[in-house]
């Protein structure tokens, strides 16, 4: 069986991390030479192309399998250190995590401070898609709303965040009033995440029309919507947890009492012997267990 030299996949590693040869070789303190050399004699040993040689470097599908044994060895090797009662040179416990930004701004943060020891690196993603990040081997662990593991992770269900079609008193009044609801939101003002978010658009074709209206605000973080739709630019869906206090409030009003749109969350992890994970497992679980829906 052909060997994989450490030395070779710690290099590929580092390229991915860092995102160029040069600012790998720098991390690596050797030259950029050195570093192209390893990468070219692992892909003759695999027979495989490993990486995309783009700004920044991204790993091809059989890259992707390298990079995450890499950065398996990696946990490893810091827990045996942990175990030994070594320092692993005074390095931190890293653990990086893919997360959704309503995630982020609602209930994953508490979650992290029931761990102690850890340093974290969040990689804020779109739930559909933070299973890429750990197929690609770029994070450890993820919220994601897969259900089927990513290869050599395993899976849990966290629970079922409820978004709320919501909007102010005054835009209600002004572009949602005097036809039905599905009519209208196919011509209102919306806000969305981004251009992949089609949440909003969903929601109007689960009311038996095409999709939200053409006038659409892009604001890319959680607490950035729900401005916008608390400031009248727009209707959109709002997480419960976050649309709740502005509805007692009065600043925003359901646009349909009886409509809502729930998205299931997981939890994905290697499945790796690691304590840092299983804490970090624990505490997330657990947290979600109070504040997501059954």
């Amino acid at each position: 069986m052909t060997e994989l030299p450490l030395e070779q996949v710690r290099t590929l590693l580092a390229v991915v991390d860092e995102g160029t040869f040069d600012a790998a070789a720098a991390a690596l303190h050797v030259t950029p030479s050195a570093v192209s050399q390893r990468v070219k004699a692992l892909e003759q040993r695999t027979g495989r192309v490993l990486l995309q040689r783009t700004k920044p470097v991204r790993p091809t599908e059989s890259g992707a399998v390298l990079v995450r044994y890499a950065r398996q060895l990696a946990r490893l090797e810091r827990d045996a250190w942990g175990e030994l009662g070594l320092s692993g040179a005074g390095e931190p416990t890293r653990v990086s995590v893919a997360v959704n930004a309503d995630s982020l701004a609602t209930w994953f943060l508490p979650a992290l401070t029931r761990v102690a020891g850890l340093c974290f690196e969040l990689h804020r993603e779109d739930e559909d898609h933070t299973a890429a990040l750990l197929r690609e081997g770029l994070v450890m662990a993820a919220v994601t709303t897969a259900a089927d593991p990513v290869p050599g992770c395993t899976v849990r269900p966290l629970g079922r965040m409820r978004y709320l079609p919501v909007a102010t008193p005054e835009f209600t009044a002004n572009h949602l009033g005097g036809r039905p609801l599905p009519e209208t939101l196919c011509e209102a003002p919306v806000v969305v995440f981004d251009r992949r978010d089609d949440f909003q658009d969903a929601f109007v074709r689960r009311l038996g029309r095409g999709s939200a209206g053409p006038l659409r605000h892009l604001v890319p973080t959680s607490e950035g919507f729900l401005d916008a739709v608390a400031a009248g630019l727009g209707w959109g869906m709002v997480p419960e947890v976050q649309a709740h206090p502005l509805l007692t409030k009065g600043r925003l009003v359901l646009l349909a009492p009886e409509e809502w749109m729930d998205v299931t969350l997981y939890w994905q992890q290697w499945k790796l012997d690691s304590p840092a994970l299983a804490g970090l497992a624990g505490a997330v679980t657990a947290t979600a267990a109070e504040a997501l829906r059954r």
